[in-house]
This record gives structure tokens, sequence and C-alpha cells, in this order.
């Protein structure tokens, strides 16, 4: 029996590594189309019309990003209860309140408040295209379909570059036009197919009457509380925008939003995120089945693998971080390697704090991974203030940020220790 127990062990993590692995190239693919395609927009593209379409996709963005964070409740929850109807058509009612809600707050509030001019027709269609996309991408993640979830990856930037050359060049329309609309059917089209894609492995039922008993009433906790630690996540990486926003130059604010923050936004989406995708429903599954030895295996392979991704991601920007953004960027961006350097020093920490929150989250224990999250948010303000003291450098707004993040390292630990003292057979349990 030890013998069958340690292969099923070695085959789950095998299963793992390869979903977590072939989420990295699926992501990387889809930052090389993405990336790509800006860049090739900016020669044909005003950049006016470029700013204008990028902060109203920000802006919905942002108000339904909130929903990604039921992905997690929904994991927990469908691996405990396995009551996939309820979850799924509770979590459809948010959704089309979300979008009721952003539909009638946020597109006032980008015509009349931002004063953009863009059409009402496609304001509603982005709306409704991302919270389908959110739908989707939720679903593969409940039912741990990582095939899916990765093609999903991919697929959708590529199919947003076909819609615009077909839109801009084939029927001619505007430049603003062309990128809302293939927008629009990029998202919704990728959706579509990958909701048929997963109905034919798992079928679901339609829109009804929830079974409000107290397992779903605490799914809908669980929701509540993981919607509110995506909002602190977020912003977590915005007060560091607003901190350099008030106390120093635009110089420097360019040097963050340029170079600081969309690396350290491909890092979290080659290493953090896929944490949050593909280890956090494997780990709620060995928990159910009481499968401590293949936890103690995920985490082992997990610490390991942030160890080599944050040495070796310090160790490229404080060797070649000055060749490197001289290569990338205009001389007038060198500032921002040391910037850089010291972000890379706390990155591993981003990493592991993934794992110990899902570790928490797998448990159930939401409100818990939120008090640690607002905890560095805090640790993060409080570290700034007193590094201000010492020094009137922008590199003090990325060491508090990484303060906070060694704060949440530091809680999050003791707690994942206290919760394994509780599971019987995992080795820590109290006498």
């Amino acid at each position: 029996m030890p013998h069958i127990a340690t292969q099923a062990s070695s085959e789950r993590l095998l299963i793992l590594k390869q979903a977590f692995f072939n989420g990295i190239v699926a992501t990387l693919a889809s930052i090389g189309l993405g990336f790509g395609f800006k860049l090739w927009l900016a020669q044909w593209v005003a950049k006016s019309d470029l700013a204008l379409y990028n902060t109203v996709i920000d802006v919905i963005s942002l108000s339904l990003i909130l929903l990604t964070g039921f992905r997690s409740s929904m994991v927990v929850s469908y691996s405990q209860t396995r009551k996939d109807r309820d979850i799924i058509n509770i979590f459809r009612i948010s959704l089309i309140l979300m979008v009721l809600l952003t539909w009638g707050l946020v597109i006032p509030y980008i015509k009349h408040r931002l004063h953009i001019d863009v059409g009402y027709f496609e304001l509603v269609g982005v709306i409704m295209a991302m919270g389908l996309k959110v739908y989707a991408s939720n679903l593969l993640g409940m039912y741990r379909l990582y095939h899916l979830s990765n093609r999903f990856t991919w697929i959708e930037p590529l199919a947003n570059i076909g819609f615009f050359l077909v839109l801009w060049f084939g029927l001619q329309l505007g430049a603003m036009q062309a990128l809302f609309y293939s927008m629009i059917l990029s998202s919704g089209s990728t959706a579509i197919y990958m909701l048929r894609q997963r109905r034919k492995v798992i079928a679901t039922q339609p829109i009804g009457k929830v079974q409000m008993e107290p397992a779903m009433v605490a799914y809908v906790k669980k929701s509540f509380t993981a919607a509110l630690e995506a909002g602190a996540s977020i912003l977590m990486i915005y007060i560091t925008v607003l901190l350099t926003i008030r106390d120093f130059s635009i110089s420097e604010l360019g040097d963050f939003q340029v170079v600081i923050r969309p690396i350290l936004t491909y890092m979290t989406l080659l290493f953090v995120f896929p944490i949050y995708r593909f280890v956090l429903p494997e780990l709620t599954h060995c928990l159910r089945d009481g499968a401590h030895h293949q936890v103690e295996a995920i985490k082992r392979w997990v610490f390991r693998l942030s160890g080599t991704v944050g040495v070796t991601f310090f160790a490229i920007t404080a060797l070649f971080g000055d060749t490197l953004i001289g290569w990338l960027f205009p001389e007038e961006y060198a500032q921002a390697a040391p910037v850089l350097t010291h972000l890379a020093l706390f990155f591993v920490f981003m990493m592991l704090n993934a794992y110990q929150l899902a570790y928490i989250k797998a448990n159930g224990r939401f409100t818990l991974s939120l008090a640690i999250r607002l905890t560095g948010i805090v640790t993060l303000l409080i570290s700034y203030s007193i590094l201000t003291l010492l020094t009137d450098n922008v590199v003090a707004v990325v060491i508090a940020q990484g303060c906070g993040y060694v704060m949440m390292f530091v809680l999050s630990m003791f707690a994942e220790h206290q919760l394994q003292r509780r599971h019987p057979g995992s080795g820590l349990q109290t006498a």
C-alpha cells in the first residue's frame, strides 16, 4: 500500500509539473504575441488612440477583475462539496450583477468623468466580452481543466491580432473601432470556444434556483472574501505607483511605469499566477483526500522552483540589468536598473507567498488569507514612512514593497504551520 500511495503521489506531482510548465510556455507565447502586437501598433496607430484604448480597457478590467477572486473559492468549495450546479449558479448571478454594475457606473465614468470619446456600443461590448471571459476562465479552473486553461492563454491574443488585421485592413475600419471590435470578438469568441470544449469533458446545468444550504452560504462568504483579497493584491501594486507619483519626479515615475511595473507584471504572470491556477486546485484535492505526503512533495517542489527563479532573476538584473535595459529601452530609462535589481531581490517572497496563501485557502481560511494580505499593505506603508527618513531615492518604494512581501511570508509561514498541526497524518499535529 505505501508503494501504491507513493506511486500515485509521484504521478500527481508529475501532472502538476507538466501543467505548470505548460502554463509558463503558454504565458510566454501570450506575452510575446501581446507585446509584439503593441510594438507593431505603435508604428501604425496614433499614440493618442492607443492611450485612450488602453485606458478604457484598464478601467473596465479593474472593475471585473474582482470576480477572478471567485476562482479560488470555486475550486475549494467544489473540491469539498462537489455541488457544482449551485456553485456555478451563484457565480453566474454574481457575474451578472457585476456586469450590470460595471455597465451602470463605469461607462458614465469613462464618458463623462474621463471624457473619453468612445462609442456606447463598444463599451458595452467590452464589458460583456470580458465578463464572458471571466466566466469561462473560472469554470476551467474549478474543474481543473489545465490543458484548456493553457490553450485559452495564447489563443485569445492570437485571435485579437487576427480580428484586428481583418477589421483594419479588410473592412477599412478606423484604428479605435478596429481595436475595440477586435478585442470584443477575440475575448467573446475564445470564451465561447473554451466553454464548448469544456462541455465535451464536463457538462453544466442551466441557470436555476440555488439551494442556499450551509455549504453554499460558506461558499458565498469565501467568494466575497476572495474578491476583497484580489482587490488588496491589486492595491499593493498600485500603492507603489501612487507613492511614486506623490514623492518623485515624472522621470522616476516613467522608469517605474515603463520598465519596472511591466517586468514585474510579466514575472508575476509567468511564475506567480500559475501557483494559483494549478497548485491551489491540487492542494485542495490533496487535503480533501488526506494526502498530506503529497502536499509536502508539492511544497518542496514549489520552494525549490521559487529559489531557482528568485536567484536567477536577481543575478540577471544585478549582473546584466544595465545592459538589458539599455538594449530594450531608450537611454533616459537607464536609472531603472538599480530599482529593478532591488525588486528582483524580493521576488522569491512573492512566489513563496503565493504557495502559502494557496495552502491557507485550500484549508478554507479565506479570511485569514485576506488579513495577511492587508497586513502586507500596512507593512508597506509603514516601511516606506521609515525609509523616507533615511533616503530620498525612489528605490525606497520597491524596498518598502519588498518588506510587505517579507511580512506576508513570515505570517503565512506561521499560519501554514498552525494549519498543518491540525491535520491528522501530517506529522505536525499536536498530541
